[in-house]
């Protein structure tokens, strides 16, 4: 017996098809609207716009009222035409920019500095940002006069050891890169202040020698790969504000209340499961961030109100990573991410300074979600 053919009519199968095509088409808008009415897509939409004005530097003042944030992009416009009337007018900021002793530089088509900065010794700050310069070269090392490298988002996979010959350096970010390690000749630079690692993803220590650094205040190493506290960092005896979140802590050492001045510590998204007794012994703590989804043990006197310190346990929503087949795609958007959570965090810090007091715990939204 031969095989079986059923023949439709064409007509038949594309009254069927534009059916299908019809209700697919409601539920996107279905389900476009339920987005335009969720509450995330509108606390989204207004970090989003607190995190454009803070880029623009526009003060919360212009843009919050009892609270509540005004998202209108009229009130955008309107403030970023006042901010450029009043960058007119004479100010300091005007005039470090236009100071003959910063060298500023920026985009995606610049990737090794130009020669003609070699001869520009007398600079004081670089501010070198959103390239794809990969490398600093070793005559960094004539710019005596440096105290302020900035070199936030680049492609930099390593720092020269010709650093360490910038008595004079006070701060160093060199954030969201591809840095692997921290050249030890960096602990010859005495009289820096701030230093801000962040961001890299594949750090994993800092060198010993960095134990000299007795004036830095300011050290942020987030977003990498630590196991634990550096050495280094336990002996910056002037440390005030250290943030070491979004690593691989499993614990604290016993010995955390050797840094006697710190005022701010930031932990959060480690995995530790107990805070140690001596966090107690730090007097001038003020603020604690830790994330409490794996703590079973923490001192209860870190959660009494009558004490100057504010404790702030992050329950978070652990999301799945959307995995790339491209590699570098995969580590851009990881960066991305991390940049964004830090923008969130600093945005919450300076809300929480503003308060009196915060509740024992409180529970941030993660936004990186693919609704």
């Amino acid at each position: 017996m031969g095989h079986k053919v059923v023949v439709f009519d064409i007509s038949v199968v594309r009254a069927l098809w534009e059916t299908r095509v019809k209700k697919h088409r409601a539920l996107q808008k279905k389900e476009e609207e339920r987005l335009e009415k969720s509450a995330l897509e509108k606390i989204k939409e207004e970090w989003n716009f607190v995190a454009e004005c803070r880029r623009k530097g526009i003060p919360q003042a212009e843009y919050c009222r009892n609270g509540f944030v005004d998202t209108g992009v009229r009130l955008l416009e309107k403030i970023e035409r006042n901010s450029l009337l009043s960058r007119s007018s004479p100010s300091k900021a005007g005039d470090k920019r236009k100071s003959p002793f910063v060298f500023e530089l920026s985009g995606e088509h610049w990737k090794e500095l130009p020669d003609s900065l070699r001869e520009q010794t007398h600079l004081k700050e670089w501010h070198i940002n959103n390239t794809l310069i990969q490398i600093i070269p070793a005559y960094i090392e004539l710019f005596q006069a440096m105290r302020v490298l900035d070199l936030q988002k680049n492609q930099i996979s390593h720092l020269p050891a010709e650093i360490g010959c910038l008595k004079n350096l006070r701060e160093l970010n060199v954030s969201f890169n591809h840095l692997e390690s921290i050249p030890p000749e960096l602990g010859d630079c005495e009289n820096l202040e701030k230093l801000d690692c962040s961001g890299n993803l594949e750090l994993t220590e800092l060198p010993f020698e960095l134990s000299n650094l007795k004036q830095v205040t300011f050290v942020d190493i987030s977003a990498n790969k630590f196991s634990s506290v550096p050495i280094c960092v336990l002996r910056m005896s002037n440390l005030r504000w250290l943030d070491i979140s979004n690593n691989n802590l499993n614990d604290l050492p016993q010995d955390i209340d050797r840094l006697e001045e710190l005022q701010t510590f930031l932990l959060y998204k480690n995995k530790l499961t107990y805070l140690p007794y001596a966090l107690l012994n730090l007097k001038k703590l003020t603020l604690l961030v830790v994330s409490g989804d794996r703590l079973v043990e923490l001192p209860t006197a870190l959660c009494d109100a009558s004490t100057p310190l504010k404790f702030v346990n992050l329950m978070d929503n652990p999301i799945d990573k959307t995995q790339c087949q491209d590699g570098d795609e995969m580590v851009e958007s990881e960066q991305d991410r991390q940049h964004f959570d830090k923008e969130f965090m600093k945005a919450y810090i300076e809300d929480l300074r503003e308060r009196e007091s915060v509740p024992s715990y409180t529970t941030k939204v993660s936004f990186s979600l693919q609704l």
